[in-house]
């Protein structure tokens, strides 16, 4: 889901031609509303699935708890704020220069990364029974 909406779904809405930018931060700004809210629930029952699975190291465990803290930050923090800034575009004004879109997508990184590495981790133990 992660890599669909934020590296698939969402830049490619910006190459539509006919998609004026006002409306494609709206949808955008709905869209990850959404899923931010679906990301919590995943995170609340990756963290659940690795707890009751007991793992040997505490690698899945911290990499639940990293994820569930970029998915925090986003909620509490980054999407209000961009929130903000869509709705000025969105009223024809600009809003000034700022680097959040760039500290958006690092975060989307840094979680695909953890989430990979939390795959990857698992993935070997069940492989080893």
């Amino acid at each position: 889901m992660l890599a669909g909406v934020s590296f698939l779904a969402t830049p490619a809405k910006f190459l539509a031609p006919s998609l004026t930018l006002p409306v494609a931060l709206d949808v955008g700004r709905h869209t990850f509303a959404i899923f931010n809210k679906i990301e919590w629930l995943l995170a609340v029952a990756a963290l659940l699935v690795v707890l009751l699975s007991r793992p040997r190291s505490g690698i899945a465990i911290a990499g639940c708890l990293i994820v569930a803290l970029f998915v925090a930050l986003d909620a509490t923090w980054l999407l209000p704020v961009l929130d903000q800034r869509v709705g000025l575009i969105i009223a024809g004004r600009q809003p000034p220069a700022s680097n959040l879109h760039n500290v958006y997508i690092g975060i989307e990184v840094a979680k695909l990364f953890v989430l990979a590495v939390i795959s990857f981790v698992i993935g070997r133990r069940l492989a080893s029974k």
